[in-house]
């Protein structure tokens, strides 16, 4: 049995050619049966190039619906998809290149002389460019190409992509999925999220990441449905679309700057149906805020690249702030101690594990880290720390990494920057440790206050005072206009901890002196 994900899109492009799947705001419109013969000839080109099953395409380009035409070849030909962020260096995309080994590189075209020179010392094989209006070398191929309609038989846990992680610690690791993972994931959001040929999905999302790619196109083309292709955010083109839109996929910036926007209202909203929120915490204000003014709670759902989507608030009941819900059909979560590896009882907080047929084959050739990740039946140990409420839904506390163990005690950062972010006068914070001679890490608060002078650090100090334990309040509070973040608005706290660093042993050199 070929389990080729390209067999799980194929029958909606035979049964309505006519009908659009993509659509741009220049007014392109590009139907299944335009994207069907394009995406036949884009097979017909990677096999002209020698992309043999198996074989890596790394494609580092701006975003456009060749991309997903492209994606759907690599699928078709039995390649290796692996997507890489537009914002890596030079010297990132030489380490991704030389890691993957793969057959073909696809770049920009501004920079296609260039990433000839570096593919010739990385041992890629071919290099093409495509653009955002059709254009590149590899469009140029594609335009006298023939279509090839034969689909490469794949088993299962053969791989469909690879996607690197963000590598805030180390070297970044190249998560390998399968097309039985792809495949399972779609038909469990489809499930869950109610997903039908008659929704129209905004897509404003970057194409190069498990919610644009895995989540966002994958489930619009398993099931038929269509969607508008937008660059990037622009508040007033989501507004102008929602009214002939079903659903929005965003991240929390999504509906903060939604919500600042005076023409964001119950009727503007009135023919969508779903907003769903993902790849960072959605605070529970931004959550309460979008309820009152459009009469939606948004959907928060959480997943990794590692293993697409996992849980998600219910699309009938409670859809709860703050949580990320239950877990999606044939996927298995549980609460474990960090070290032994024991399921931990309901509302105690330990180590997210997981395991379905979501979860990824491993980190590319790097045997050892993988089996580092798992536990020996099976479950992949996510560095996510969590719990299950008295309700079942999952609450992410934070990630392992950003755990404080200050004077032996573990402090879990959001139940500290939750309180602050309730504060009047705070926008929002992020709670960090830090090296501390006495105490072994230091609790340190990172405040965006909502106006210059809105509150100081002896006001916070006063407020957690009696709120939480003392070996959790922060020791000190810096206050900045913003937080750093990466292109899917996760907090770097990497970059926090190495800004702040050597606050208390300079406080203790000023002490000494």
């Amino acid at each position: 049995m070929n389990h080729n994900l390209y067999l799980q899109f194929y029958p909606h492009f035979e049964r309505q050619p006519n009908k659009v799947l993509m659509d741009t705001l220049e007014g392109k419109r590009y139907r299944y049966g335009d994207v069907l013969t394009t995406s036949r000839k884009m097979a017909s080109v990677l096999l002209e190039l020698g992309v043999s099953p198996g074989d890596r395409v790394a494609v580092q380009v701006d975003k456009s619906p060749e991309i997903v035409m492209l994606y759907l070849a690599c699928l078709q030909v039995g390649a290796v998809y692996l997507p890489l962020n537009t914002a890596y260096t030079d010297s990132e995309i030489a380490y991704f290149l030389e890691d993957a080994e793969p057959q073909l590189y696809v770049c920009r075209p501004a920079v296609l002389k260039e990433a000839q020179e570096r593919a010739s010392t990385s041992g890629v094989a071919h290099v093409e460019s495509l653009g955002t209006k059709v254009d590149g070398s590899l469009m140029d191929k594609v335009a006298n190409a023939p279509e090839t309609e034969q689909v490469c038989e794949v088993a299962g846990d053969d791989l469909a992509a690879i996607l690197y992680t963000s590598g805030t610690t180390g070297r970044s690791k190249g998560a390998m999925l399968s097309h039985k993972n792809l495949a399972s994931n779609s038909q469990s959001l489809s499930e869950a999220w109610q997903y039908t040929e008659q929704d129209h999905l905004i897509h404003a999302l970057p194409i190069f990441h498990t919610h644009g790619l895995f989540v966002a196109c994958n489930i619009t083309l398993i099931n038929g449905a269509s969607m508008t292709f937008l660059p990037k955010l622009d508040v007033d083109e989501l507004l102008d679309l929602m009214p002939h839109a079903t659903v929005l996929m965003g991240v929390p910036t999504f509906y903060t700057r939604l919500l600042a926007s005076e023409r964001l209202n119950r009727e503007v909203v009135a023919n969508m149906r779903l907003f769903i929120s993902g790849s960072a915490p959605l605070l529970a204000e931004t959550h309460e805020a979008f309820e009152e003014c459009t009469g939606h709670a948004i959907l928060e759902r959480y997943g990794m690249t590692e293993t697409n989507m996992n849980t998600s608030n219910p699309y009938h009941g409670k859809r709860r702030p703050g949580t990320v819900g239950m877990p999606l059909p044939g996927v298995e979560v549980r609460i474990a101690d960090r070290e032994s590896g024991k399921a931990l009882a309901q509302g105690e907080t330990g180590m997210v594990e997981l395991r379905g047929p979501n979860i990824f084959q491993g980190y590319w050739r790097m045997p050892e880290k993988t089996q580092a990740e798992f536990r020996d039946d099976g479950f992949f140990i996510t560095g996510d720390l969590g719990l299950i409420d008295e309700h079942g839904y999952l609450n992410i506390v934070g990630r392992d990494k950003d755990l404080v163990i200050s004077g032996g005690y573990n402090v879990y950062p959001k139940e500290v920057e939750q309180l602050i972010d309730d504060l009047p006068g705070v926008m929002e914070s992020a709670v960090i440790g830090v090296p501390h001679g006495d105490l072994g890490e230091g609790v340190v608060a990172v405040v965006v206050p909502s106006a210059s002078d809105a509150i100081s650090e002896a006001q916070i100090f006063a407020a957690l005072k009696d709120q939480v334990a003392r070996y959790k309040q922060p020791k000190r509070v810096f206050f900045a206009e913003s937080l750093p973040r990466n292109v899917m608005g996760k907090i770097q706290k990497n970059q926090l901890r190495t800004t702040y660093t050597d606050t208390f042993t300079q406080e203790r050199a000023t002490a000494n002196v």
